[in-house]
Formats: structure tokens, C-alpha cells, sequence
């Protein structure tokens, strides 16, 4: 069971995997001048003090963001994306840590649009205060599953959607694979990030093969999957192990970026000698 809120799990080894492929599919989609949207479905509370109560409860980020903070050796693409955290800390000091939508604000540019969806309350409010007035930016306190139904196809035809619920429920895992159905039917050029926990449960591995086979009928460009497990099993049958992405419609830079920098990363992650990565990727 994971905490619903993603105060609890800031800057973890699960953010980090998610904020650098994040990271690296905004840039591309920013090399053309043409705008684009956003869709953020559970964006949360958009940044997180990680001296709070919620972060210290467990501390993740110290075998997250925590791990390469002050390494200098980084690939090019960790590189970048931890220097925009850092303009998060300008101290120097790891203090706070970006969401996605924080993210997104330092990488949309004017002429793109950021479309955010938070239904707890409190995270809500957080991210209003934060984001609420932003140009282009629209905010709304609701189910994000039901998010691309209004904002998909975008006017520019060119998109991108993050989602990364809790899975706290199990029907999570059919909601996000009928999210994405529907949102391929709207707008098969989509580019669909989402993102799931590695859990000793059979739910994960069924999203994925779901996810590959709707990117293969409905998709235009195929898929990718990218899984980084960096924790033993405890014998409790709890936690995380890892996380994953399964990307629709890729930019064809992911891959190689991955190729590039996930042995690095699992090196610099990994809490047991077993840790690995996997890279699966298949064009149309």
C-alpha cells in the first residue's frame, strides 16, 4: 500500500526515473517551434520541502535525489535534470525538491500550455498558490482520469501527458489503461507517459503488457518501457522495489538517452547487488 499523498515519497529513487525521462520528452517536444500542451493528471502539490513531516517520515530521498546530489560525474542527460532541481536549492543545500508541474514551469515555454489536475484538497491548494496564475496554466480539483477527455485532441496537435497516480486502489491500474485507451482514440499522436511502482503484486506486469498492446493498435509511434528495480524483496511482500514508465509514442531520443545513462543510474541507486535496469522499445 502506497500513501496516497506524494509529499510521503519526494525526490525517491521512483522521482528521479520519472523527472529524467520527464525532463528529456519536454526538451524534444520544445525543439520545434510549434506549441504544444501539458496534461499532468495527478500533479500533486507541485513542490516539497523535504524537512517536512511527511518526507522525514521515511526519508526516501536519501536513496533518491539524495544519491546524486553531489556527484560530478554525470551523464548529460542526469546533468540537466539535476540542475534543475538545484535552481530549486539555490543554497546549494538539497532543501526542497520540484514536482512535475514545477518542472514543467521552468521547461514550457510561452506558447505552450499547462493543463494540471489534483484531486486531494490540500495538494490542491498548495499547487494553486504556486501555479495558479500562470499564463496558459489552467488548474482544476478533479478526477484526472477523466482529464483527457477535455483536453484532447490540443489545438496545436502536439501533447503530452504525464500520469502517475498513487495505485493506491487497484482499480487504478484499469483506470489509467482506460485512460489511455480513451485518450488514444481522441488523439492517437500522443505522447503518454505513464508511470507504475514495482510491487510484488501481479497488477504492474499487467498494466505494462496492457499499456504495450494499446500502444500497438491505437498508438502511431510504438512504445517504450523503461523498469529500474534498485530494492530487494524484504520476505514482508510490501514496499517498492523499483518503478517503471511505459512511454506511447516515444521521441526517438529516449532510447538512446536510456541506453546511455541507466547504467550509470543503477549504479548510483541501487541498494543490493541484484539491482538492474531494463530497456524495451518497440517503433511502427
Amino acid at each position: 500500500m502506497l500513501a496516497y499523498r506524494h509529499a510521503f515519497h519526494a525526490g525517491n529513487h521512483a522521482d528521479v526515473l520519472k523527472h529524467l525521462v520527464f525532463t528529456q520528452v519536454l526538451r524534444y517536444m520544445a525543439e520545434k517551434d510549434k506549441p504544444y500542451t501539458l496534461i499532468d493528471t495527478h500533479a500533486g502539490a507541485g513542490a516539497y520541502a523535504l524537512a517536512s513531516s511527511y518526507a522525514q517520515k521515511h526519508a526516501e530521498y536519501l536513496d533518491g535525489i539524495g544519491r546524486i546530489w553531489e556527484r560530478k560525474d554525470l551523464p548529460p542527460a542526469v546533468a540537466d535534470y539535476l540542475d534543475l532541481v538545484q535552481k530549486f536549492n539555490i543554497e546549494g543545500t538539497l532543501k526542497h525538491y520540484p514536482g512535475s508541474p514545477m518542472l514543467a514551469d521552468l521547461l514550457l515555454r510561452e506558447q505552450d500550455r499547462l493543463r494540471l489536475y489534483e484531486l486531494h484538497s490540500s495538494d490542491f491548494r498548495l499547487l494553486n498558490e504556486t501555479l495558479g496564475l500562470r499564463p496558459n496554466t489552467q488548474l482544476k480539483q478533479t478526477d484526472g482520469f477523466a482529464a483527457l477527455r477535455a483536453d484532447l485532441p490540443p489545438p496545436s496537435r502536439r501533447g503530452v501527458v504525464l500520469m502517475d497516480p498513487s495505485y493506491e486502489v487497484k482499480t487504478d491500474y484499469q483506470k489509467v489503461l482506460g485512460a489511455v485507451r480513451e485518450g488514444l482514440e481522441r488523439f492517437a499522436e500522443a505522447v503518454i507517459i505513464v508511470w507504475y511502482p514495482q510491487v510484488q503484486r501481479l497488477e504492474p506486469k499487467e498494466l505494462v503488457d496492457r499499456l504495450k498492446a494499446t500502444a500497438n493498435s491505437q498508438g502511431k509511434k510504438g512504445w517504450l518501457h523503461v523498469r529500474m528495480t534498485v530494492a530487494a524483496p524484504d520476505g514482508s511482500g510490501f514496499g517498492m522495489l523499483g518503478s517503471g514508465l511505459v512511454v506511447i509514442n516515444p521521441p526517438f531520443v529516449l532510447k538512446p538517452m536510456l541506453e546511455a545513462t541507466l547504467p550509470w543510474l543503477i549504479k548510483a541507486m541501487g541498494q543490493f547487488d541484484g539491482a538492474n535496469f531494463v530497456i524495451e522499445h518497440q517503433g511502427r
